[in-house]
């Protein structure tokens, strides 16, 4: 009986030394302590579970190859900061999927991503839901799009993609007002050369006197002065980012890139009532979005 007893215990302790050897550290580097990022890293740890050990930098060029098992970048800076600089397993998340590509480039060893940006059949069921008169729709980018794909997707409600590459230079004005000329709608994509705080309010007010809205990414866009956007939250990104970890410390393995799994919509009423259109609730909005999208999530 005696003997027993130490087999168990021993066995007990072993059990005890597996568990904590398999203990997974994650280490979040926050591209900078914006509340944006903050918020992301606020509710991600409230998720996390308590057998995970978790750690935050909270500004990237803070980050130096810490040892770790794996690491958590929110935002560009943070992404390309911990590419450069570790082998580490990374998990890239709230960046836009143009910059993955760019990631992989640069990345030595397992990668994936949770993007920020919407997948174009959740941005179709948008300016279906909210703006079924306008047929075309105009998009301006400077980097690599996949055109073809938003084509597609907009064909199913027989919409028509009026897009237009930034032809570089000072040319921002000039091909801003080749798409509006054409578009009835212009849609925001995430391109911060195009899209950024110097050049925002200009494309806005250009829009708007051709009578032509902004569909934005983010809700910071509607309170610029854009019609309505569809976006994930920092939070509800979190918790998507909390399931790929739970996954890694399960199988070792990272998921798949992923788009955003939840998602919200916002809507500009005064900017609504100026173009004459009248919009549904916010609620009734987005049950019809989820339900074109065959969840409702």
């Amino acid at each position: 009986m005696a003997q027993a007893k130490k087999i168990l215990a021993f066995v007990f302790l072993l059990l005890c030394g597996i568990a904590h050897a398999k203990e997974l550290r994650v280490l979040m580097v926050l591209s900078d302590s914006t509340p944006l990022y903050l918020n992301f890293a606020k509710s991600f740890s409230q998720n996390l579970s308590t057998d995970i050990r978790f750690d935050l930098i909270q500004h990237a060029e803070d980050f130096n190859a810490q040892k770790t098992d794996l690491i958590v970048s929110v935002g560009v800076r943070a992404a390309y900061r911990v590419a450069e600089k570790t082998s580490q397993p990374l998990l890239a998340a709230m960046i836009p999927s143009k910059t993955y590509a760019d990631l992989r480039t640069l990345k030595q060893g397992a990668i994936s991503a949770i993007y920020l940006d919407q997948p174009w059949r959740r941005q179709a069921n948008l300016l279906h839901v909210v703006l079924p008169e306008r047929k075309r729709i105009g998009v301006l980018y400077s980097a690599s799009l996949d055109i073809p794909a938003m084509r597609r997707e907009l064909a199913l409600y027989h919409d028509t993609l009026i897009a237009r590459h930034l032809s570089g230079g000072d040319t921002l004005s000039a091909d801003l007002d080749d798409v509006l000329v054409e578009s009835d709608v212009l849609l925001a994509v995430p391109d911060n050369e195009i899209y950024n705080a110097n050049s925002i309010r200009n494309i806005l007010l250009s829009s708007y006197r051709r009578g032509i809205p902004l569909v934005g990414v983010s809700e910071a866009y509607v309170r610029a002065g854009a019609l309505c956007a569809i976006f994930s939250t920092p939070e509800q990104l979190a918790v998507q980012a909390v399931s790929a970890t739970i996954t890694y410390a399960r199988t070792g393995k990272l998921p798949e890139v992923q788009f955003p799994v939840q998602y919200s919509i916002a809507v500009n009423r005064t900017v609504a009532r100026a173009f004459g259109l009248v919009i549904e609730p916010d609620d009734a909005i987005l049950l019809q979005i989820r339900k074109l999208s065959g969840s409702l999530r």
